[in-house]
């Protein structure tokens, strides 16, 4: 995998999840299969391990699915209340599925409650441009990128696919 790091970020301030004491967010943008979630996996492991961090790991569908059924149970004070404990909250597969209006409102609230307070590494295959296919609604989109994009590091990810790239050594 090809991972090119920020201006000024090193591998250990990364691994080592330095940002999570900053409260700063991370955003791991490229391909499909390109290492995102493993790396996000990785620190998240090394944050509850190295540091005794609170760790929630999501794709993005599972928490907007958990936010909208606590919301219809009336336990959504609840589950905030749980995320608002965390260090770091790890959203995986933006981009993957279209978020229902609801549900994109409803994640906009996790966000915003994040916002300077804790940590947010985000994995995704879509350009920010291109996130308003995600939550639907432009000026949603436009604060969601804005809260997560201040005080944050992009690290892209180049490379091609390794369970492509595994699949096809098995079959040679």
């Amino acid at each position: 995998t090809d991972i090119q790091l920020g201006q000024g970020l090193s591998q250990e301030w990364v691994l080592e999840g330095e940002f999570i004491e900053a409260k700063e967010n991370m955003i791991f943008y490229g391909g499909v299969g390109a290492g995102k979630t493993y790396l996000s996996t990785l620190i998240g492991i090394n944050a509850i391990q190295k540091y005794g961090k609170r760790v929630k790991f999501y794709t993005v569908a599972s928490l907007a699915n958990e936010l909208l059924e606590a919301n219809e149970k009336g336990t959504l004070t609840r589950l905030f209340n749980r995320i608002d404990k965390l260090d770091l909250l790890i959203l995986d597969e933006l981009g993957y599925i279209p978020l229902h209006k609801q549900g994109a409102e409803l994640l906009f609230q996790v966000i915003s409650m994040c916002y300077e307070k804790r940590s947010i590494i985000i994995t995704t295959n879509l350009q920010f441009g291109q996130w308003n296919h995600v939550f639907g609604d432009p000026i949603l989109t436009e604060a969601v990128v804005d809260r997560l994009i201040h005080h944050s590091h992009l690290i892209l990810f180049g490379g091609e696919s390794k369970r492509m790239k595994e699949s096809m050594m098995m079959k040679n």
